[in-house]
């Protein structure tokens, strides 16, 4: 094992299945580029989706089925795996046994395929009932469709949990494109079943011939990620006796990260449920907002924690002295080129919605009254973004010192405020300030979001007590603000003088205003951070060119 000068921010080894391809910067920005293309592919399949189905009651009935086996996902998907598995695998792999490294991955695909294949049968049997407790206010039609939607995408998502083994293996050997494009595949399937069946079906039956496609979809995911995972595995045999202390430390920390991924998850069906109590496309409104909210949260937040879990589990393996200062570089670092990213899109989400919505889903069946409804829980889920997004790579740093219990009992907390102050501003709160009760769907969002930076500043406190101070200057969040601010004025400006313009050419002009003016503010304050996105992109550009 290479020794490591003091000064440097990661951990190299000698060997070249356990040396990092690059730094933590080009590996953020290897999966946010991954993430940029897969979200792309996902607001195009959301946007043709909404051009045929709007907010209807079909939309709200495969929305809200689309959540149920989603549970799988959400439960023992990416996230889940990467906090168990990588710092145990990639630990392994830092400390030169790769052979034990290789039957651990294996065994733990065994265990996870056998896990997986009955808890889908058992979702398939027990659909009805789960409808009950995810969407109690579906009845008749509604609640039928829901049902057979949900049976039918119930085997995708155990394929999607399988596809989160794959991805561990790649992220643990630095292989981050393949797996975060995957989800493209998968996108690609359910688009082309929109084009080819939208026009051809009525709204019901598109929605079980999308379904069918996603379970493809899915399979593709896979498919693309198999090649390269298989040559990193070169002991393609398992010896259960031989790794049993590394797969019982997997499965010791896996369960607390699955309590705290299902206690953070349950927020989502809580405000799954509450919506289905309000009017007819409310449940389509959350989760179109969702998905937007979802974009910066997974190109700026999840593209740096990911890129660092494995670093800082591999620092755990190679230098344990040296953890706290790793730790506490590494998080200030990502800290910041989080903010720079973030603070511009919830400014955006809040002045801009209706254009961002708008361009995104405007069409055919989608009005502009859906994209305003839509804008309020947009706005909504802007109080907490930078929270959400920040809490990512806090929990990456308690994953890495194989602490999952502390991330849980502060989820746990999270999700008690959201349940009580969601339910509090979603049904009573609205008829109170004498608006119509659809607007609860807003109220969702906006307890989530304040309850996020609850569980932001205990999880921050917590860190600082155990490695020292983390966190972000007020001068420089003062910087971002002013400048995502001041360039949100001009774009609301803009948008009062474009009203006859269509909402793509609108969106385009006004949104590209915007971040030009923002990034050109950073260069005027010479940020730091601005000189890291430009270079990663212009990396990312070369690699692609040679």
């Amino acid at each position: 094992m290479s020794e490591v000068a003091p000064n440097q921010d990661r951990i190299e080894t000698s060997r070249p299945r356990a040396a990092a391809s690059g730094s933590g910067a080009n590996a953020a920005g290897t999966i946010a580029a991954g993430v940029l293309l897969s979200r792309i592919a996902g607001l195009v399949r959301d946007s043709i989706f909404a051009h045929y189905l709007g907010d209807s009651a079909t939309a709200d009935a495969f929305k809200a089925g689309f959540r149920i086996p989603n549970i799988l996902q959400n439960l023992f998907g990416e996230g889940v795996l990467s906090a168990s598995f990588i710092p145990v695998y990639g630990k392994l792999l830092g400390e030169g046994d790769n052979e034990t490294a290789d039957m651990l991955a294996w065994g733990v695909g065994a265990i996870m395929t056998l896990g997986v294949t009955v808890l889908v049968a058992i979702g398939v049997l027990v659909t009805p009932y789960l409808i009950d407790v995810i969407a109690p206010g579906f009845e008749g039609d509604k609640r039928d469709l829901t049902i057979q939607i949900v049976r039918i995408l119930f085997p995708g998502a155990g394929l999607l949990v399988m596809s989160a083994w794959f991805l561990g293996v790649l992220n643990s050997h630095h292989k981050f494109f393949v797996s975060y494009t995957a989800p493209v595949a998968w996108n690609v399937a359910m688009i082309a079943a929109l084009l080819y069946y939208g026009p051809r079906r009525s709204q019901d039956g598109l929605a079980i011939a999308i379904s069918w496609a996603s379970v493809v979809g899915s399979a593709l995911q896979i498919a693309v990620q198999v090649p390269q995972t298989l040559a990193l595995l070169r002991k393609n045999r398992i010896d259960f006796a031989r790794v049993a202390a590394p797969l019982r430390s997997v499965f010791h920390n896996l369960t607390p990260v699955v309590v705290s991924r299902g206690v953070i998850n349950l927020t989502t069906y809580v405000d799954n449920v509450l919506a289905s109590l309000l009017p007819t496309g409310a449940v389509a409104a959350l989760n179109y907002g969702q998905l937007l909210y979802m974009v910066p949260i997974s190109l700026f937040g999840y593209s740096v924690a990911a890129s660092e879990l494995p670093a800082m589990s591999r620092a755990a393996g190679a230098m344990p002295e040296q953890m706290s200062t790793i730790l506490r570089t590494r998080l200030n670092r990502g800290l910041r080129q989080i903010a720079f990213m973030v603070v511009p899109s919830s400014a955006a989400f809040l002045i801009l919605g209706d254009v961002i919505v708008a361009m995104i889903y405007q069409s055919g069946a989608f009005t502009r009254a859906d994209a305003v409804y839509v804008w309020a829980v947009l706005a909504g889920s802007g109080v907490g973004l930078l929270a959400a997004t920040m809490g990512r790579l806090y929990n990456s740093a308690f994953y890495a010192l194989f602490d999952t219990r502390t991330p849980l009992r502060f989820a746990i907390i999270r999700v008690v405020l959201t349940v009580i102050s969601g339910y509090l501003c979603a049904i009573p709160l609205p008829p109170m300030l004498g608006i119509a009760q659809k607007w609860g769907v807003a109220g969702l969002t906006i307890s989530a979001g304040v309850s996020g930076w609850v569980e932001f500043v205990l999880l921050r406190s917590a860190l600082n007590k155990r490695i020292g101070w983390t966190g972000l200057e007020r001068s420089f969040l003062a910087k971002l603000w002013s400048l995502a601010l001041g360039a949100a004025a001009v774009g609301f400006f803009m948008k009062l003088h474009m009203q006859g313009f269509g909402p793509r050419i609108q969106g385009l002009v006004i949104l590209s205003t915007y971040g030009g003016l923002y990034m050109f503010g950073a260069w005027m304050l010479a940020l730091p951070e601005l000189k890291q996105f430009t270079d990663q992109i212009t990396r990312r550009f070369s690699s692609r060119a040679s």
